[in-house]
């Protein structure tokens, strides 16, 4: 948590309504994960969105190496937020969310609405929504870090990234 020196406040109203937009709108995310192999940290770049609970999705293939990994040590981390189209890149809104990553079945109940939804926000998808490979993905937020521009930092816990109520 924040010190004297520490440019870091708890999250605001403006800050989770920051956080909230940033995940609504991503239709990607960098995913870091530990290498199975080495234990080293690695990043990916995945299809993210919200499933119809509003908690963080991806929909990953078997044959990723993110996913053996994710299998192995579920503790992550995604990285939302693109950089403004134009001017300095640093200068947009990010948030670097630490979750947990829950494989789900293809026979969770909620697995059609997850279905209906990732290919409404994800189109292309419908070349690979039905391969026996892919998986749908909930990340449990745990905390992040928010930087929502110059002198706008703050530390998200896990009730200020969980949907709405």
């Amino acid at each position: 948590m924040p010190s004297s020196a520490d440019p870091h406040r708890p999250a605001d109203a403006g800050a989770r309504a920051t956080a909230h937009r940033l995940m609504a709108e991503a239709r990607t995310a960098a995913l870091s994960f530990l290498d199975p192999a080495s234990a080293l940290p690695s990043i990916s770049r995945i299809g993210f969105g919200l499933g119809p609970d509003g908690l963080p999705l991806a929909f990953l293939s078997a044959i990723a190496l993110h996913t053996a990994a994710l299998h192995r040590t579920p503790a992550c981390a995604l990285l939302i937020g693109d950089p403004p189209p134009k001017g300095d890149p640093l200068a947009g809104p990010r948030l670097s969310l630490q979750a947990t990553a829950e494989f789900l079945a293809p026979t969770d109940p909620g697995q059609e609405a997850r279905r209906k939804g990732w290919l409404a926000s994800h189109p292309k998808a419908v070349l690979y929504i039905d391969l026996p490979d892919f998986r749908f993905v909930r990340f449990r937020p745990l905390g992040g870090l928010l930087n929502g521009g110059f002198g706008k930092a703050f530390y998200m816990r896990p009730a200020d990234l969980l949907p709405p109520s």
